[in-house]
């Protein structure tokens, strides 16, 4: 393959630091200030980690979504997904209860069928999307749809709850700890490495960046372009079943109303950690940071009482409509 048809993102080394690639770093400082001067109780320990595990929900969604949105794609399905797991995994775990007992073995089998899932709703999304040459936007928008519809269905209008038993059971997984770390924060510390590796260190993340980059040059340079695309589809359908796994036993209940407004804190935390919008550039580690940045924007709104906290879906949209301003004019510089 000739090194000038080679897209820019896999000839370019990825860890030239600069001040402009650590802007959320830099930002997330800031908050912290300002956090502890509007309010000391800001850096209690037990704070923190309340806003660490309540990160940890989107920060798992906004990994997957990173790969989707490097490779150029979008979804806005993610929280109705999310939902629709939700659903299908509560009505499993209280369905299976009689035969398989109160057990680890039946929360295992939960597990396992919210991946399957999730992986077929990603499958979906993104076979959709590639063959059938239908804007990502599109496709989602229409899923989205349909995975609340499916889950109010379920539900029949109104709340599905998870067995009180199975409730005993499950708890751990959300309010346990090891080593004093909430399990949650474990799992999104987990899916963030694995997910940097996956995207920084293996052929198919070069092939991420190189489609996002330039969709005609990678498939000119033998990348299968649909396969890797409906992939970062699958990664993320994934990524939405392993949050919903350790969402669930949380509020122990779905309805229509789960997961609203997931999709935008995902995509915000995504394009705040300085993943390129448009594709063809983005790092896990941003995504991380700017997921913690959405959750203490909302604590210090919470501790300050300045701002509704029914206003938080304001704040970051404005803070999307920034940020995705200023890649507009660091890339025109």
């Amino acid at each position: 393959m000739p090194v000038s048809s080679v897209p820019e993102t896999l000839r370019r080394p990825m860890a030239t630091w600069s001040l402009k690639k650590l802007g959320p770093l830099i930002a997330l400082v800031a908050l912290i200030i300002l956090g502890t001067i509007v309010n000391p109780a800001f850096l209690d320990p037990a704070n923190i980690t309340n806003v660490l595990t309540r990160t940890a929900f989107i920060g798992i969604i906004a990994v997957g979504m990173t790969f989707v949105i490097t490779a150029g794609g979008l979804d806005l399905s993610v929280g109705s997904m999310a939902a629709f797991i939700s659903g299908v995994m509560i009505i499993s775990l209280n369905g299976l209860m009689d035969t398989i007992g109160l057990n680890w073995m039946l929360i295992a089998a939960g597990m396992l069928i919210a991946l399957a899932v999730g992986l077929l709703a990603g499958l979906i999304n993104g076979l959709i999307t590639t063959k059938g040459r239908i804007d990502a936007f599109i496709v989602t928008l229409g899923t989205m749809s349909i995975y609340r519809s499916l889950v109010t269905y379920l539900a029949d209008g109104g709340t599905l709850s998870l067995d009180f038993g199975i409730r005993g059971v499950y708890r751990p997984v959300y309010y346990d700890a090891f080593l004093g770390i909430p399990i949650p924060i474990w799992v999104f510390a987990a899916v963030a490495a694995i997910g940097a590796v996956l995207l920084n260190r293996t052929r198919f993340g070069r092939q991420v960046f190189a489609i996002g980059s330039n969709e005609d040059v990678a498939r000119y340079s033998a990348i299968n372009v649909d396969r890797t695309k409906t992939l970062t589809y699958v990664l993320l359908g994934l990524c939405v079943a392993i949050a919903t796994m350790v969402y669930v036993p949380r509020l122990g209940s779905a309805s229509a109303t789960t997961g609203l407004m997931w999709e935008l804190e995902a995509i915000a935390a995504v394009i705040i950690g300085g993943t390129l919008l448009k594709g063809g550039y983005g790092r896990i580690w941003g995504t991380v940071v700017g997921a913690i940045i959405l959750s203490m924007i909302g604590n210090i709104l919470n501790l300050t009482g300045a701002i509704s906290s029914y206003l938080n879906g304001a704040v970051q949209g404005i803070i999307i409509i920034v940020a995705v301003l200023m890649q507009g004019g660091l890339k025109r510089r």
